[in-house]
């Protein structure tokens, strides 16, 4: 059985459940969310608290949520199918304060026709904000879906074009 070490963090006014493995991030909850959003992509892991194992990762999105960080340096430990994990790689080349769309990103990985699998893949990212799933809009340039809640979306969205 897999083990994630996780804490909840109170950040920039919200609270988010962060976890990991010894490897590296394995999840990044949305703001204010509980265990639930966590067992739902781990179903079947052994939960240790462990604030130490998060202090990085937790000051990272402090200042990026505060506006002072654009890029996470932090170890990945997440997986998905090669689509998903190809959907992924694609996120995370899109630089701060820009948005791509579902068809950019599905012509990016070289499956124009994929546009839903690609919305479907952009929803399993288990690390919002380090994996920029909030950059990808819909083609009418509209926010689309969001596992945070459109709001948060909105914020991030926000957040980042104000600080260019």
């Amino acid at each position: 059985m897999k083990t994630l070490y996780c804490h909840q963090f109170k950040l920039v006014g919200h609270t988010y459940l962060l976890a990991a493995t010894a490897k590296g991030l394995a999840f990044v909850g949305s703001a204010d969310k509980d265990l639930k959003e966590l067992s739902d992509f781990y179903p079947e892991v052994q939960l240790i608290d462990d604030e130490s194992k998060l202090t990085k990762i937790a000051t990272e999105l402090k200042a990026y949520l505060a506006g002072k960080l654009e890029k996470f340096d932090v170890e990945l430990d997440v997986s998905g199918t090669a689509f998903q994990e190809s959907v992924w790689k694609a996120l995370e080349q899109i630089p701060y304060g820009q948005t791509r769309n579902y068809t950019q990103i599905a012509e990016e990985i070289h499956k124009p026709k994929a546009v839903r699998a690609v919305g479907s893949a952009i929803g399993k990212n288990p690390v919002l904000m380090v994996i920029p799933c909030h950059r990808v809009i819909t083609k009418a340039g509209k926010v689309g879906q969001y596992r945070g809640g459109a709001v948060m979306k909105e914020h991030l969205l926000d957040l980042e074009s104000h600080l260019k």
